[in-house]
C-alpha cells in the first residue's frame, strides 16, 4: 500500500479486484484476519531468454509464485474479453435503433385522433396549434415522446375547462343563470 501511495484498505481490495477481473493477477481474498488473502501473478513475457523471472535469492525462496489454476495465455484471456466487449456495444446499438423517434404529427392525424377518442375537431386544431408553436415541448422544456398521451390529457383536461368558463363571476351564463330578461330589445319603443 506504501509503494502503490493507497492510504485506503478499501481502495486497496477494490484494486487487486479490478486487476483480477482484468486477468492480470488471480486474488484469492481470505476472509479470516488471521490469515491473509493470496495473489498469483502471471508471466506475460514471452522470450525464450535464459533469465528467469521466477527470481530465487540464497535462501531459494520463490519471489513470484506462478498461478496453479491458470489455463489460458493472456493474449487468448484477452481476445475474449475483447469479444465480449463488441458483443454489449452490438446489444446496445441495436437497442438503441429500436427506440422510436418522436415525428411530430398532421393535423389530419391529429383530428383523426380527436374524432375517434369523441372529442370535436376545434379541441383538435388547437391541440396541435398550442404544441407546434411550442417547437412539441411538454411543460416547455422536455422534448414530447407520445402525442397521443398528451391528447387524451388534453381532451380530459378539456371537460374542465369548457365547463369553468361558461362560469362568468359566481353565475352561470345560461338560461339557469339569467333574471328572466329579454335579449331582443327594442331601445326605440317608449316605455
Amino acid at each position: 500500500m506504501l509503494t502503490c501511495k493507497i492510504g485506503s484498505a478499501n481502495t486497496y481490495t477494490k484494486c487487486l479486484k479490478q486487476l483480477d477481473n482484468w486477468g492480470y493477477i488471480q486474488y484469492k481474498p481470505s476472509y479470516n484476519p488471521a490469515r491473509g488473502s493470496l495473489v498469483n501473478l502471471y508471466n506475460f513475457d514471452n522470450s525464450t531468454s535464459k533469465g528467469s523471472d521466477k527470481g530465487t535469492d540464497k535462501g531459494g525462496v520463490i519471489a513470484v509464485r506462478p498461478s496453479l489454476n491458470y489455463k489460458k495465455p493472456y493474449k487468448q484471456y484477452k481476445q475474449e474479453k475483447a469479444d465480449e466487449l463488441s458483443k454489449t456495444e452490438a446489444r446496445t446499438e441495436s437497442s438503441k435503433s429500436r427506440r422510436k423517434i418522436f415525428t411530430p404529427p398532421d393535423l389530419e392525424e391529429v383530428s383523426d385522433y380527436f374524432i375517434a377518442e369523441k372529442s370535436t375537431l376545434s379541441e383538435a386544431e388547437s391541440f396541435h396549434n398550442y404544441f407546434e408553436s411550442n417547437g412539441w415541448l411538454v411543460g416547455g422544456k422536455a422534448k414530447m415522446k407520445n402525442w397521443q398521451a398528451a391528447a387524451r390529457n388534453w381532451i380530459k383536461r378539456s371537460g374542465n375547462f369548457n365547463s369553468t368558463s361558461n362560469k362568468k363571476n359566481g353565475t352561470l351564463s345560461g338560461v339557469e343563470g339569467r333574471l328572466h330578461t329579454n335579449d331582443d330589445k327594442e331601445y326605440a319603443t317608449p316605455l
